[in-house]
């Protein structure tokens, strides 16, 4: 059970993260980058969590959760600049893993990634991701070489450590981000198997937006007397972020490509990410406003870890601005200049619905999240917000041509579902490369995420002798027709073959007398009568057997 648990409600705004404890080094490398003053979830666990306590961390997505658990994580590591600052002496460092954070998707554990490195960069902190669709070697490697934090997928963490590439007896620190979604995805049996290989002596970090009971029951099993620390922001008491302005509206299937188009050309409009269902309806989402002149990319199954990776650099990069993806992609991208984000397909529930519009609205900017509903989502809708108490039991009805989606979208008047010709200023997806990744779907074609095989490449069979066909008379050739070749002979013998026949029979025929017609026989009873001739078979061999 918790130790006991704290929730914070409000910020002091003089508080930096200096005042907190983290090391110099820690700050200056925020500093760099502009980040002073740390959010309630960030100001509630780190003077608990740099203290060596287990924590349980609770707060909505995209308020800072990564760098609460991140700052202690990388406190909790020793590497040379410690030795050097005196903090610590050389028998404390080691090349295997000293911190453990598993995350349940791939884009999760980039995003990860990226902040710890961009957190410990002053102190020279190695950090690896380890996720699956990338190629073994490269992560073999790099875990030989040495690291300090690893970051990874249950899947490939448990497959590296099965082949023991990957040590996990020098952990001091575990961390579980995202545990609800892990628990979704089925992960929690392989999070357990991990654990187990673990030292018991350890500090263990769980963050989640949200706690379900299996959930709660594995912190009970594998934490020592975890503080629970909920986090919310002022004025801020309900399931969702404050500065998101939802929208939902009752759409037809057939027009939603329309106002989506539409909503794409609002007023103030940056970078949308566009939910759906299926992987199927994401790729169709994407190709038909790629067709109406839009910069869009999809993410989702179907693609290889290459093309999604190849999409999300493009997104961050600005060359694409509108990202079509599935819910594999609602957890973990943390991208600066989301403003809107499209429901196109009703979420399954409300904790999807959550994480989508999760996506906007963070760190303290405004967005705007709309919610497109088919007729036969209505149901699962009124349940969605029945649990998450909004106000939109019945969304209106609302076509691309409706004047309140133009008043409230800020969609100028007279726009049409084509992106006019002089705002195509993006450069697109294929101004992005595909990342060489390696593995198995590297040689895949270009729509699992690898380079397509050029055709040159494939090996030219021979041609195949054409077959010719040959007229015999009981068993025997006729007269100017070739014998039979074996199906040993080349192809250039047969072929030779088949050019010298025509001429043999040529000059058989010359001087000789024109060839009976061949003429059929009707048969008897007990014999044989020739129909239309006044002679029998010459040879008894090419008589037929009397029937009995």
């Amino acid at each position: 059970m918790p130790r006991h648990t704290e929730e914070a409600t409000t910020l002091s705004a003089t508080t930096t993260f200096r005042d907190l404890g983290i090391l110099p080094e820690t700050a200056e490398a925020l500093e760099a980058v502009g980040i002073t003053t740390p959010f309630p979830i960030q100001e509630m666990t780190l003077p608990v969590a740099l203290a060596g306590a287990d924590v349980i961390g609770q707060a909505k997505t995209g308020t800072g959760k990564t760098l609460g658990f991140g700052l202690p994580l990388l406190e909790a590591v020793t590497v040379p600049a410690d030795v050097e600052a005196g903090r610590a002496t050389p028998e404390q460092l080691t090349d295997a893993p000293q911190a453990l954070v598993v995350v349940p998707t791939r884009e999760l554990c980039q995003q990860v990634t990226n902040d710890l490195l961009t957190a410990g960069k002053a102190r020279n902190v190695r950090v690896l991701s380890i996720y699956g669709g990338r190629a073994y070697e490269p992560q073999v490697e790099a875990l030989t070489k040495g690291v300090d934090v690893v970051v990874g997928t249950p899947g490939r963490l448990l497959d590296l450590a099965g082949q023991r590439k990957l040590r996990l007896t020098e952990i001091r620190c575990l961390v579980l981000d995202e545990a609800d979604e892990m628990l979704d995805l089925g992960f929690l049996p392989d999070v357990e198997k991990i654990i187990e290989r673990l030292p018991a002596k350890r500090q263990t970090m769980l963050f989640s937006a949200t706690m379900p009971g299996q959930v709660i029951g594995l912190a009970r099993r594998y934490m020592n007397q975890p503080t629970h620390i909920r986090a919310t922001a002022p004025d801020d008491e309900g399931a969702t972020v404050a500065n998101t302005a939802q929208h939902v509206y009752r759409a037809h299937s057939m027009d939603k490509p329309e106002m989506v188009a539409r909503i794409l050309q609002a007023e103030g409009r940056g970078l949308v990410m566009v939910f759906c269902r299926t992987k199927r309806t994401a790729a169709d989402v994407a190709e038909q406003l790629t067709r109406r002149g839009f910069a869009a990319a999809a993410v989702h199954g179907d693609l290889g870890q290459g093309a999604r990776e190849q999409a999300l650099r493009a997104f961050r990069n600005g060359k694409v601005d509108v990202l079509v993806c599935t819910d594999v992609a609602a957890r973990g991208i943390d991208v600066d200049g989301v403003t809107h984000v499209i429901n196109y397909q009703t979420p399954e529930d409300e904790k999807t619905y959550l994480h989508r519009i999760g996506r906007t609205g963070r760190a303290g900017a405004a967005g705007i999240a709309v919610t497109l509903v088919d007729w036969d989502d209505i149901p699962r809708w009124q349940l969605i917000n029945k649990a998450l108490g909004l106000a939109f039991p019945d969304p209106p009805e609302t076509y691309s041509t409706s004047p309140h989606l133009f008043a409230e979208m800020r969609i100028p008047e007279g726009t049409r579902g084509t992106l006019p010709r002089a705002e195509r200023t993006r450069a697109g997806l294929d101004a992005e490369e595909v990342e060489d990744l390696g593995g198995p779907q590297a040689r895949r074609g270009g729509r699992r995420g690898g380079p397509a095989k050029p055709a040159a490449e494939e090996p030219k069979r021979a041609p195949r002798p054409k077959r010719q066909r040959r007229r015999t008379r009981a068993g025997e050739p006729l007269a100017g027709e070739a014998a039979p070749e074996t199906a040993q002979a080349a192809p250039e013998k047969a072929t030779a073959e088949g050019a010298k026949a025509p001429a043999e029979g040529a000059n058989a025929g010359e001087g000789a007398a024109p060839r009976t017609p061949r003429r059929r026989r009707r048969r008897t009873r007990g014999g044989s009568a020739a129909t239309g001739s006044s002679q029998a078979p010459e040879t008894p061999q090419a008589s037929a057997e009397p029937r009995e």
